[in-house]
């Protein structure tokens, strides 16, 4: 039995999902540990330590989600899109309140208000995330199509990463050179506004432009669990054995490399996103626009290398494809970390063209991460379903973003006590020397050490286009004959 074609319709509906999300999630990664500490007044080591904490909740709460998303039974959504429409309109709500703090600067009860909404936020992150990731395996089980796919969510979800850059040219215009309103905090309350805006709009393209699809699919108003159970008793799964799940998971080799090789280039990104504002703040000294500019210029090269990515995909297969590109990232972190060594030789306004080139080079290694690595444990996962013959694809990728969640949240407890150790004064507008010189180390030895790790890890991959295809033309032989059965019976 032929698989129906997956249309660009889908796939760009699809992939869109991802801008409000993406905008979002960037918005918060790339400013609320300067907007808690700089903005607020807060200690580096508190809002870490707050960040921290949420982070690992929102891993914990990935494959719960994931579980129930593969066992979601709905005529109409089939079994992630109701989860979906359910977390926009809540994300939307607490990303404006998460910025509209209204206690006053320095204040501890600030922490409070900070770790709810976040808590919350990361709730409705899960809910909306993790049956979008499963989705993707549902509606693309091939091998192309799932580049493709991740492709098409890659894009929208960098271009989802530049727009708080651009709403930050919009809502904190530097009036002069050197002038930095990215201490204005009304600024950050437009920015959450539009998000907010862009997560409902995005979300419901997304959930309404799929559903077609999702109920072409064959079974799609029964999960996995129940299409293979049908008519036997079956215990259901507790939390223990979720969580226990993930160890087992973890077990299997090409999981492991996926999720700890992923998880571990993401640390180099939080080093980057979560200090960025700090460095070229209080060390080049760049204004809002300059640094709008420079956020831009880092996703813009990211966009423009997955047309790259896609096609020596094509020729090298993915994990040489993925090696090469993390490679070219530890090539432009070392270029920008030269123009941080001659930083205090020129004017801001003179280094910024020569950080431009070396951002842009940054961006188009980090283009990658965005795709391939999702792409393969696509590839993991759907092996792995063939040989069990159930979908959990959900509880999967719960397990998935689990391990770089709990990852971020350890690399995010590690910055606030890094600033903290160098000495890093919210209060003060210029930083000393051997402060500006520790946010340096921070962002360049921290970024660069994960980037070479994780490549030694992706080098251990084993799993192949051939591995895949053999596996997908078995799947269509064996459906084409439980196919002709039914006919003949019928």
């Amino acid at each position: 039995m032929e698989k129906k074609k997956l249309t660009f319709w889908t796939k760009l509906c699809y992939g869109i999902g991802n801008l409000g999300y993406g905008s979002m999630g960037q918005t918060v990664n790339s400013f609320i540990m300067f907007f808690a500490t700089s903005v607020m007044g807060l200690s580096g080591v508190l809002v870490g330590a707050t960040i921290a904490i949420t982070s690992l909740w929102d891993g914990v709460s990935d494959p719960i989600i994931g579980y129930f998303s593969d066992r979601t039974k709905n005529k109409f959504f089939g079994r992630r899109l109701l989860h979906m429409l359910f977390a926009t309109f809540l994300l939307a709500i607490c990303n404006i309140l998460l910025w509209t703090c209204p206690i006053e600067k320095g204040s501890n009860l600030a922490i409070v208000w900070l770790m709810g909404f976040l808590l919350l936020q990361e709730t409705f992150n899960t809910f909306f995330a993790t049956p979008y990731s499963a989705l993707c395996i549902d509606i693309a089980p091939d091998y192309n199509d799932q580049t493709k796919m991740q492709s098409f969510k890659s894009v929208f979800y960098i271009l989802g990463m530049i727009m708080p850059s651009i709403l930050m040219y919009i809502f904190m215009p530097s009036a002069s050179i050197g002038m930095q309103t990215q201490f204005n905090k009304d600024g950050y309350i437009y920015i959450a506004i539009v998000n907010s805006i862009l997560v409902i709009i995005c979300g419901l393209i997304s959930i309404f432009g799929t559903r077609k699809r999702v109920i072409s699919m064959p079974n799609y108003d029964k999960s996995a669990f129940e299409e293979e159970n049908e008519g036997k008793e079956v215990k259901k799964q507790g939390f223990g054995k979720i969580i226990g799940g993930y160890f087992e998971t973890l077990k299997k080799k090409e999981f492991r490399t996926v999720m700890l090789g992923y998880s571990v280039s993401l640390v180099a990104s939080i080093f980057i996103t979560s200090v960025g504002m700090h460095l070229f703040t209080f060390c080049y000294h760049f204004s809002s626009t300059q640094i709008s500019v420079i956020m831009i210029c880092l996703f813009g090269g990211a966009i423009i290398s997955q047309v790259l990515w896609v096609n020596l995909v094509k020729k090298y297969d993915k994990k040489q494809t993925l090696i090469f590109a993390l490679c070219l990232l530890l090539v432009g972190i070392a270029l920008t970390s030269v123009t941080f060594l001659f930083r205090t030789y020129c004017t801001s306004d003179f280094i910024f063209w020569f950080v431009l080139p070396c951002i842009f080079v940054c961006g188009l290694g980090s283009g990658a991460l965005y795709s391939l690595p999702h792409s393969m444990y696509a590839d993991v996962v759907t092996m792995e379903q063939f040989r069990t013959k159930e979908n959990n694809a959900g509880r999967y990728t719960g397990y998935y973003t689990f391990t770089y969640n709990f990852t971020n949240s350890i690399t995010l407890l590690v910055i606030g006590l890094l600033l903290d150790l160098i000495k890093f004064d919210s209060t003060e507008p210029v930083q000393a020397l051997s402060v500006q010189a520790g946010l340096g180390k921070i962002v360049f030895f921290g970024s660069a050490i994960a980037i070479s790790i994780a490549i030694l890890i992706f080098s251990t991959y084993k799993i192949k286009r051939a591995d895949v295809l053999k596996v997908q033309i078995k799947e269509l032989e064996q459906s084409s004959t439980g196919f002709e059965i039914t006919k003949k019976i019928k």
